[in-house]
């Protein structure tokens, strides 16, 4: 009885489990969670309903109780269970072949790199090779002034006089010239001697490797002119005086007019030398004079007279020339600015002597004049102020009272660079002009001036104001002039102009380009509204684009506007109202000019010009 109870207990709970199984599955199915990680056929078996699935096999068993129903699960290792209904298109996901890779290389064998020799012999043989250029990149010249203390690597003269001589005397064929030093001379005393280097590091700074075979000729013969020798084993140095040839002396001329003085030149045959030592070179010097050993060469000590004054440096009236005097390389500001430096002033030195150029009036020439100072000597030289300078600058002071600090301060080893002048007269702001004839003359001249010296070598002045300008009275009449090859005269009325005062300006050599980077002093166009010299620089600002280097002749048709201004609201002299319009009509039509060569055949000029008739 116990035993029947048993298994009816037994029984009743196995089928109220069987009855519960359905419900449980069901719910399984619309409530169990979705698997973190489906694949495309779990998501495809999930949409099958589990009602239908079970229909569809309960049908298979009675048709065929051997086969397998289709909700078993089709498992196999690596295989993901699938399972399938009526009318449904269900394939597996097709891969993508894969890539074949590269087949491996045989055992021991080595990949070999393409042989690049040829390509690169090539590319060597074009980097070595110097390429001619008609006018210097202006991305590539350098600037002389490139920042107060930063070194330049400069080109040195005596190096390319060395490379020009030595070609002298391995050829003695050059005929006789009637030039002597047309450059380096000094018209009221003989050039004074040039240092030869007397060691062999000496001369390795100065020379170029495809030169070394012939040092050793160069050291015992130079320059057949006026040479010092110096003894290394001795502290006493003897002079010897040897005759200097002609064409010694043309080919040293050909030699200062490519100086380069700013080159920043990668190539391998440049080294860098003491910007010191090399303008040292440049005004023919072993060591600095003496300054008052210079200005008594011209006239007694005592009747020096100061003249005038700039930010950087003096003038003084030494006889019948005019000595500027501009302290370098020191420490000492010099009138709240630091002192120029050595390379600056070799800038200044190229510049103004290759403007003498100019005032060649051979039969050959294609551009010249006598509008630009002549300068006549320069000198580098090292103390303090003279005392008869400093009376001479003290009497100035009290008549004018000067702007600049006292010369008293300078230390016993500050260094000067003095270049010695023709005395051009007064500048326009002192000088008084008679009439409108004179005006007119001013124009015209320093028109030409800027006009010859453009198609010469490309030259702007960039600082033309009424202070770098001078006048002075004379005989003369007419003043003769060529441009381009054209020979003109000028009708001057008596007076004479002459331009100075180069230290912004800018020329092309033919080999470099000289010129101040004026975007290192941005104070300089902070002047105040409505000045017409501080309007000047500004303009200029505005037609170089603040590149200094390039070429612009259109700055130099701005300094003749503005001198037209000055003539027009700062100076005096007889002039009728129709006047007055004819200099505010030639100031509208400059505007339409670009340079100064177009400018000079404007019609204000047309009676002031007379070609020359060709015999």
């Amino acid at each position: 009885m116990s035993s029947k109870i048993g298994v009816d207990l037994w029984a009743e709970i196995i089928a109220s489990e069987e009855a519960e199984e359905p419900q449980k599955n069901k719910a399984e199915v619309v409530y169990q969670r979705r698997k973190p990680h489906q694949t495309h056929k779990d998501v495809i078996l999930n949409r099958v309903d589990s009602n239908e699935a079970n229909r569809l096999s309960l049908a298979a068993a009675k048709t065929n109780k051997n086969r397998v129903s289709w909700n078993r699960s089709l498992s196999t290792r690596g295989r993901t269970s699938i399972a399938v209904r009526a009318c449904v298109d269900i394939r597996p996901l097709q891969k993508h072949a894969r890539r074949k890779g590269k087949p491996a290389l045989p055992k021991g064998k080595v990949v070999q790199h393409a042989n690049l020799d040829k390509e690169r012999k090539y590319f060597q043989e074009v980097d070595a090779f110097e390429l001619l250029e008609e006018s210097p990149s202006p991305k590539h010249a350098s600037t002389w002034t490139r920042g107060q203390n930063e070194d330049v690597p400069m080109s040195h003269l005596r190096s390319r006089l060395q490379n020009i001589l030595i070609s002298l005397k391995l050829n003695r064929g050059c005929g006789p010239s009637s030039t002597l030093f047309k450059l380096l001379k000094t018209p009221y005393m003989t050039l004074e001697p040039i240092r030869t280097l007397g060691t062999p590091e000496e001369f390795s700074l100065l020379s170029t490797p495809g030169l070394n075979s012939t040092q050793s000729r160069f050291d015992e013969s130079l320059v057949e002119g006026y040479v010092l020798e110096r003894d290394g084993n001795s502290q006493k140095s003897s002079t010897t005086l040897v005759h200097v040839k002609d064409e010694d002396c043309e080919i040293i001329e050909a030699a200062v007019k490519k100086l380069s003085l700013a080159s920043t030149s990668a190539s391998s045959d440049l080294h860098h030398v003491d910007p010191f030592d090399t303008l040292l070179a440049v005004c023919g010097l072993s060591a600095p004079s003496k300054l008052l050993d210079v200005l008594s060469n011209y006239c007694d000590p005592k009747s020096i007279v100061k003249i005038g004054e700039g930010t950087y440096g003096e003038a003084f009236k030494v006889g019948n020339t005019v000595c500027k005097i501009v302290p370098i390389d020191g420490d000492l500001k010099v009138n709240e600015e630091v002192q120029k430096k050595s390379e600056e002033l070799l800038e200044e030195v190229v510049l103004s002597r290759t403007l003498n150029l100019l005032r060649s009036k051979e039969g050959d020439a294609y551009n010249a004049c006598t509008l630009f100072i002549e300068t006549l000597d320069l000198k580098v030289c090292q103390g303090p102020y003279d005392p008869v300078l400093i009376k001479a600058w003290e009497r100035w002071d009290d008549q004018h009272v000067s702007e600049n600090d006292h010369p008293r301060a300078f230390p016993d080893n500050q260094c000067y660079v003095v270049f010695v002048l023709q005395h051009g007269g007064k500048d326009l702001e002192s000088f008084v002009l008679q009439n409108f004839d004179e005006a007119r003359s001013l124009l015209v001249q320093v028109t030409a001036a800027l006009a010859v010296a453009e198609a010469a070598y490309e030259f702007e002045h960039r600082d033309l104001h009424w202070g770098n300008v001078l006048l002075c009275r004379n005989d003369s009449t007419s003043l003769p002039f060529i441009l381009e090859g054209k020979h003109m005269f000028i009708r001057t009325f008596g007076m004479s102009i002459s331009i100075i005062d180069f230290t912004l300006s800018r020329m092309n050599t033919g080999e470099d380009i000289l010129f101040l980077d004026l975007s290192s002093d941005p104070y300089l166009f902070k002047g105040p509204k409505g000045d017409r010299q501080s309007e000047t620089y500004r303009k200029m600002k505005e037609v170089t684009e603040d590149c200094w280097e390039g070429s612009f002749p259109r700055t130099n048709v701005l300094w003749l506007q503005y001198l037209v201004d000055i003539l027009l609201l700062k100076k005096s002299f007889e002039r009728s109202s129709k006047n007055e319009r004819d200099m505010r009509s030639l100031k509208k039509r400059l505007d339409k000019y670009q340079s100064a060569k177009e400018a000079i055949f404007d019609p204000f000029f047309s009676d002031l010009l007379e070609d020359v008739k060709e015999e």
